[in-house]
């Protein structure tokens, strides 16, 4: 044990405690440099104590419990490993949320809800039989179906319980063909009547921004089949001539020459779609294009994650390791 000097001890005399002062001023500093190195000893010298890495405590939002898949080992990097192939006839609109759920409709219409490694959840059967054009499940805690045969909108919960019901008859004097749900909880719709393309504010049960689309398609037929909003711009998908991008406030920015898509999806700062030779990976601000081959030659819709992708096909959904 070290042994110190004390510029002040403090004895004990059987009840009572007798402060003895020091006798030289040269036994006052000596103490005090002796009591400074002690404090200044790094920790491992005055005591030993174990605390958990940062790394080992998982944030609120991650999903639990965490998915362990085991993969192929001879598998090269950055190839598809099958995990499960979901058996779903006539696969409809599909999409992810943020936590990597996936969620796809029958031939029925019917909503499943599948977790990031293909592993079922929940199912939705509306009340009604209606056509569902399109699915979105991109905002935070809620989940967007679009019936454009009854021109309806049902917002669920994650759960797939119901929340809200919209008609769009009662507001709109026209017909909708592609929707969304913006992070504000607004709705970006666009009206296939006047060609234009609108926000909904359902709060206030109006509409709050409206922008023509006749200058920007001219003499053209669109086809208009997806829209979603992704770090502040609106993409609107024309099958017939490509994609048109939109600020926030329905604002016309540019459009991407990517004709022949009915649905785009982000992934970071990239935005992928399906082509004939694979997946291509568009950089949304540099504009730089990756390719990743298909395992499969015959899939009419692909979804990636952060971990898992998604193949549609006729027969199901093919669930692969990336």
């Amino acid at each position: 044990m070290m042994e110190m000097s004390w510029p002040y001890s403090i004895l004990s005399r059987g009840n009572r405690s007798e402060i003895i002062e020091p006798k030289t001023k040269n036994q006052v500093v000596t103490g005090f440099l002796l009591l400074s190195s002690f404090f200044s000893l790094p920790g491992a010298a005055r005591a030993q104590t174990t605390a958990p890495a940062a790394g080992s405590i998982a944030p609120a939002s991650q999903a639990a419990p965490v998915v362990t898949v085991p993969t192929d080992p001879e598998a090269p990097a950055g190839a598809w490993v099958l995990v499960r192939t979901i058996a779903l006839a006539q696969p409809g609109p599909a999409s992810l949320d943020r936590r990597g759920n996936l969620y796809v409709t029958d031939a029925q219409n019917n909503l499943h809800q599948y977790g990031p490694d293909g592993q079922p959840l929940n199912t939705f059967s509306p009340p009604l039989p209606g056509h569902t054009a399109q699915i979105e499940a991109w905002n935070t805690a809620k989940v967007l179906v679009f019936y454009d045969d009854r021109q309806q909108a049902v917002v669920l919960d994650r759960f797939l319980a119901p929340l809200a019901e919209l008609r769009w008859p009662d507001y709109l004097d026209g017909q909708v063909r592609v929707l969304t749900l913006a992070p504000d909880d607004r709705y970006w719709l666009l009206n296939e009547s006047d060609l234009t393309l609108r926000q909904f504010d359902q709060g206030q049960k109006r509409f709050t921004i409206t922008t023509p689309l006749d200058l920007l398609i001219g003499r053209s037929r669109p086809d208009f089949r997806f829209l979603r909003e992704y770090q502040n711009n609106l993409y609107l998908v024309d099958r017939s001539s490509g994609i048109y991008v939109f600020d926030n406030l329905g604002n016309y920015r540019k459009k991407l020459p990517l004709p022949g898509l009915s649905y785009v999806g982000f992934r970071g700062d990239e935005l992928y779609y399906l082509a004939p030779d694979g997946v291509h990976f568009l950089h949304l601000y540099t504009l730089a294009d990756r390719l990743l081959p298909l395992p499969v030659t015959r899939g009419q819709q692909v979804l990636v994650g952060e971990q898992y992708a998604y193949v549609l096909t006729a027969a199901g959904v093919q669930v692969y390791k990336i």
